[in-house]
């Protein structure tokens, strides 16, 4: 394996460094609270908590779109399951190829997995961190204390706030950045995904459910998620690159080495 297959088989882990720093140096941060105070003024958040249009906007149509993807793709995974198009005849496959996803089994059933996995993942941490929104906190007009991670998971407050659940949906589509068919897309689908994801994460920091932090971490944690789900998934595409690239370095050296053994 070239060292950077072996690099891109082990991104994962460093995205988890990452995720775990983040969560270090910015949870319970004077920056969350700077951050905070730029949208609470005068006892009053910049958004009323569930104003409308902007609940439907950025709360209700991102939710709505995402389950009817993760349906859609149950559908089309389905479908090429017990029959597929190869098998079809032609004037089926017509009707039907107008309405598929363009993607092979494999790459569907990946994506299906990060859009589960990631919000039950981050839904899961929310229970067992304990962290208290900015809303509920007194330094915000709430009731409780601004406790640091540890200490919230220790009293164990029935706060769920860390990290940001609502953003992960976004952010689970990072799984569309690493399917091989889409590998040319990539840093595309990473810059929309991850304005998607902060929409609907700031979203809800304009009226205090959520701190900077919880988004950020949210982020990172998706997108360790997608990674390690990739490599698990297609590492045999991985491996398949690694000794390509291997044979075609071979075949480069021993065509360089037969042109100087016969110019000698």
């Amino acid at each position: 394996m070239t060292l950077e297959n072996h690099s891109m088989a082990w991104d994962w882990l460093k995205l988890l460094c990452l995720t775990i720093l983040a969560t270090l140096v910015f949870e319970h941060s004077q920056l969350d609270i700077r951050i905070s105070e730029l949208f609470y003024s005068h006892g009053h958040w910049l958004l009323e908590k569930g104003a409308q249009p902007y609940a439907f906007i950025f709360y209700d149509l991102p939710k709505a779109l995402l389950i009817l993807l993760a349906v859609y793709l149950i559908a089309v995974l389905i479908i090429k399951y017990r029959q597929p198009l190869p098998d079809l005849a032609s004037q089926h496959r017509c009707k039907f190829d107008k309405f598929l996803f363009p993607l092979p089994i494999r790459e569907i059933g990946y994506l299906l997995l990060v859009l589960a996995i990631v919000p039950a993942t981050i839904t899961t941490l929310k229970g067992v961190t304990h962290v208290s929104c900015p809303n509920d906190l007194a330094i915000f007009g709430g009731e409780l204390p601004y406790l640091n991670l540890w200490q919230n998971m220790v009293a164990a407050t029935p706060a769920r706030c860390f990290p940001a659940a609502h953003a992960s949906a976004g952010f689970s589509l990072y799984g569309l950045a690493f399917l091989p068919t889409l590998k040319k897309h990539r840093y595309q689908i990473l810059k929309i995904v991850t304005l998607l994801g902060w929409s609907m994460g700031l979203y809800k920091m304009l009226f205090g459910d959520h701190f900077f932090s919880h988004t950020l971490v949210s982020m990172l944690l998706s997108l360790t998620i997608a990674c390690a789900l990739a490599t698990l998934f297609f590492k045999d595409s991985i491996k398949a690159k690694a000794k390509s690239a291997s044979k075609k370095y071979a075949d480069t050296a021993t065509s360089l080495l037969g042109t100087e053994t016969s110019s000698t």
